[in-house]
Formats: C-alpha cells, sequence, structure tokens
C-alpha cells in the first residue's frame, strides 16, 4: 500500500490482532491497513463513547497545554475554529469562558459545512489527526482555512522507535489510523507549505 499522508511506499510494520500496519519508507508514518477502518456507522458510536465531558476536570486537564498555549499566543479578540471537536468541545468551551469566539465544526456531530468556506486566526485539532483517513487532504484543508500567520494546534501521541507498538495503548483505539512522529511532522510543514512547526512533546503547532 502507499502512505495515505505522502503517498511513499510502505513497509510491512505490525499484525496485531489481525490489523495490519505499515510504516512509511519516506515519512515514517505508521499506517493502519485500509481493509481494517471501521465503517462511519461503527466509528460515529465509538466517538459517541468517548468521555469528553466539558465539565470533567480530568479532561481539561488533560487538554490544558493547548489551552494554555493558545491563550499565550492568541488574543481573544481571534477567531477560531474546533475541528473535530465530537460530542464536547472541551478546549472551545475553556477558551469561550475567556471571551474567545470559536466555531465547531465536526463531521458527525457538527457537520456545519458552511465553516469550511471561512478562514481563522487559529484552529483546534485536538485528539483528530490520528483519525484522518485521508490526512494529506485533511491538512490541505486545514492549512487553507488559516489566514496568513494563523496557528493549527494539534493535540496526538506522537510515535518514536523507543515506542514497544504492540504494547502501545494509543493503537488499541479501533478508530486510530494513523500515527505519526517528528519525521512524519516535519514532513507535513514542508509540503503543505507553513512557514513553521513547533513540536512539544504530544502539541504541535503549525504556523501559516
Amino acid at each position: 500500500m502507499l502512505c495515505s499522508l505522502c503517498n511513499g511506499t510502505t513497509r510491512n510494520f505490525e499484525v496485531i490482532n489481525e490489523r495490519e500496519y505499515h510504516q512509511c519508507i519516506n515519512c515514517k508514518a505508521v499506517l493502519l491497513s485500509p481493509e481494517s477502518y471501521l465503517s462511519p456507522q461503527e466509528e460515529k458510536f465509538r466517538y459517541r463513547l468517548h468521555n469528553n465531558d466539558i465539565n470533567d476536570p480530568g479532561y481539561i486537564e488533560f487538554v490544558s497545554p493547548v489551552i494554555n498555549k493558545i491563550k499565550s499566543d492568541i488574543s481573544p479578540d481571534s477567531i477560531g475554529l474546533d475541528f473535530g471537536c465530537g460530542t464536547g468541545p472541551v478546549i472551545a468551551s475553556e477558551l469561550e469562558k475567556s471571551g474567545y469566539d470559536i466555531q465547531l465544526y465536526d463531521p458527525y456531530f457538527q457537520p456545519n459545512q458552511k465553516l469550511l468556506k471561512k478562514q481563522y486566526d487559529f484552529i483546534i485539532c485536538c485528539e483528530v489527526m490520528e483519525h484522518f483517513q485521508k490526512p494529506f487532504e485533511e491538512f490541505n484543508l486545514l492549512r487553507s482555512l488559516l489566514r496568513t500567520g494563523g496557528k493549527l494546534y494539534c493535540k496526538t501521541e506522537v510515535w518514536n522507535d523507543a515506542i514497544d507498538f504492540q504494547g502501545w495503548h494509543y493503537k488499541n483505539d479501533l478508530t486510530h489510523v494513523i500515527f505519526y512522529n517528528r519525521e512524519s511532522i516535519l514532513w507535513i510543514k514542508e509540503n503543505l507549505q507553513f512557514s513553521s512547526v513547533d513540536i512539544y512533546e504530544e502539541l504541535m503547532v503549525f504556523t501559516k
């Protein structure tokens, strides 16, 4: 199979519970074989099981690095988009308490296509990019939605060679289809023409 991010050649990587994974030789992303993708109905059902309660202190703490980085970078009079907000837009809810104006988009739960015709000062993409079945197209879209100088805040667990993939909990979510490492992230920056990317463990900030 070809890499869904960079269209590069892949090699066999792991087979776990009859699910095949491949690694791109070029950008180093680890990819679930499309034969193991869930149907849209199965995917939506599993998203409903995610515990993203806007009043859950534990989840607020989990996403606090994104909230704090946005507050340090972006003024409250800016317009933002929570892309893939799911059933509980925790980050948007917390930022709105500080006066931020944030629109909500999710293909299943907030499918307002009109929001994808506008541009924003910043975009939140928290625990979303690992679900991208067509990551090149999705990142291309995200870049197009940013104004010049705008920032894209992505949160995902980043894989590296020191992690035992067989025992890695992050791959166990059946809706996760692509796992990025540092090289994958730098590939996105270079090939989708972001001016810069800053990588802070599980938080990446792309600037247009």
